[in-house]
């Protein structure tokens, strides 16, 4: 995959936005503004961002509750994410659930489900619509090493590889299964080479080297959107902080949470650009200046939003009547199928904030790529 100096850019401003959205999270959830518990992923912005990078328009993803670079890399708004966190009535969820159990299948995401694993196979019922339907549309879906040990995920391998459906599927090793290190859980070096027994290609890469995973995810991508069925990527990274914010981690050893610090993917990725000339002392203010006006415009646009309605509290317990609009297909602008709405506009929440954008950020409303 041909990667321009603007694109380059565009995936660090994402890294940088992805990270900076959690980490204003942290602070929320500390103020007690957010309901429910608040689960992060620094050190996963290159995995995220870089295996999201590599899909086309019109393909899905259906992520879990670490990928938050994924949601923004396809197009998901800042300003939906906040107002989800703080379960304000017009978040994605319409204030139902907190955490970043979100969809927009406008942008091509499904919802994640809490029982990690589980999204697997709805990421096979999808992928097994579009080729039925005979769509272009391959589907990724990420989970974390854990997720491999539950049966959910085993079954999602054999019936992709027997289906030959077109799916990606990501395995997100962060080195824990919450307090689970992975060498108590597998008698293997490499999780990809599960793979082989359910007969695809498997393939581990550096997840902190959003080169490499673009590098590699791509490959991935390419053979699938080509026919020859599913492929599994396995991402080596690492979790820096708890399960959530209420897991101090202390079963994590401080050398090893030193150790993968110091490998922390956005300055390394920093380092490159700086190497390669892209990034100047210029060019990096002008995009924290940026991050940091999309940030606080989507904590302010959430704490002016509406609280839920409580007499809505039993709507949308079914789906809606009529025939389920398919993304690419007539009726998916309907926005009945569309749960994440600017309440101002009824219209899909925008990406960024419409002033000051510097060339490399997207600024259209519908962000998928």
């Amino acid at each position: 995959m041909r990667l321009e100096r603007a694109d380059l850019l565009q995936i660090y401003y994402l890294m940088r936005l992805t990270r900076a959205v959690e980490d204003r999270t942290r602070t929320l959830f500390l103020q007690g503004k957010v309901v429910g518990g608040v689960y992060t992923a620094q050190g996963h912005e290159a995995t995220t961002v870089g295996a999201a990078w590599t899909l086309g328009d019109g393909d899905v993803i259906v992520p879990q509750h670490r990928d938050l670079g994924m949601h923004l890399t396809r197009g998901g708004s800042p300003r939906a994410v906040m107002c989800q966190w703080l379960a304000r009535g017009n978040s994605p969820s319409l204030g139902r659930d907190g955490q970043l159990h979100i969809g927009d299948i406008h942008h091509g995401i499904v919802p994640s489900i809490s029982m990690l694993g589980e999204s697997l196979p709805v990421a096979c019922g999808v992928a097994l619509t579009m080729k039925m339907r005979k769509h272009s549309t391959i589907v990724m879906t990420p989970c974390g090493d854990g997720a491999t040990s539950t049966g959910p995920f085993h079954e999602a391998l054999n019936f992709a590889a027997v289906q030959q459906l077109p799916i990606v599927f990501i395995i997100e090793n962060n080195g824990y299964a919450y307090s689970t290190p992975t060498y108590k859980e597998f008698a293997i070096e490499n999780l990809s080479d599960r793979a082989i027994a359910y007969g695809m290609p498997g393939e581990s890469v550096d997840g902190n080297d959003v080169l490499k995973v673009i590098e590699t995810v791509g490959r991935a991508v390419e053979r699938v959107r080509s026919g020859k069925g599913p492929v599994l990527v396995e991402c080596k990274t690492f979790r820096v902080r708890g399960h959530s914010e209420a897991d101090r981690a202390d079963y994590v050893p401080p050398e090893l949470r030193e150790e993968w610090l110091a490998k922390d993917p956005i300055p390394r990725f920093e380092d490159y650009l700086t190497r390669e000339k892209m990034l100047t002392p210029a060019k990096e203010a002008e995009i924290e200046d940026q991050v940091k006006a999309v940030v606080e415009d989507a904590v302010s646009f959430a704490e002016q939003s509406p609280a839920a309605d409580p007499a809505t509290v039993a709507d949308y317990v079914f789906a809606p009547d009529g025939p389920i609009a398919i993304i690419g297909e007539p009726g998916a602008e309907d926005p009945r199928y569309i749960n994440a709405l600017d309440h101002r506009t009824g219209k899909p929440f925008t990406t960024v904030t419409s002033t000051g954008t510097p060339e490399f950020v997207k600024t259209e409303e519908v962000g998928r790529r």
